[in-house]
């Protein structure tokens, strides 16, 4: 409906061949909007669709989405490991076999220790 509504005071045009729908005519610019209103109608009831599945689907105890590629008691020991310093994210990862995109994702960046380069002992030559 806006973009009808842009084009005509625009002074464009829209004519779609296959449907026949032409907006310089009275008839195309009514076929237009009807059509306009019936995809929105359409995608109006997709949603409310969705929502009552979803609803639905949460009433009966299941949970959407992926399930989590570390499980809780893993998530702490990455946990840990990075919090005390004992291994890097990549260690992390190649330990429980994922990526480190995933352990970054399940560390708690609010219990997270900002992490400082480790100190090396200067030697004099």
């Amino acid at each position: 409906m806006t973009l009808g509504a842009e084009l005509r005071e625009r002074g464009i045009g829209l004519h779609v061949i296959e449907q026949g729908i032409d907006t310089a005519t009275m008839e195309g610019r009514a076929m237009f909007g009807t059509l306009s209103v019936l995809a929105e109608l359409q995608r109006e009831l997709i949603v409310a669709n969705t929502n009552d599945g979803l609803a639905s689907a949460r009433a009966r105890g299941r949970v959407g989405g992926r399930r989590p590629r570390l499980t809780a008691d893993q998530a702490a020991l990455a946990q840990r490991l990075y919090d005390e310093r004992e291994k890097t994210v990549q260690q992390i990862a190649d330990m429980f076999g994922v990526p480190r995109s995933t352990v970054y994702g399940h560390l708690n960046k609010a219990k997270t220790i900002p992490r400082q380069p480790k100190k090396t002992k200067v030697t004099k030559s």
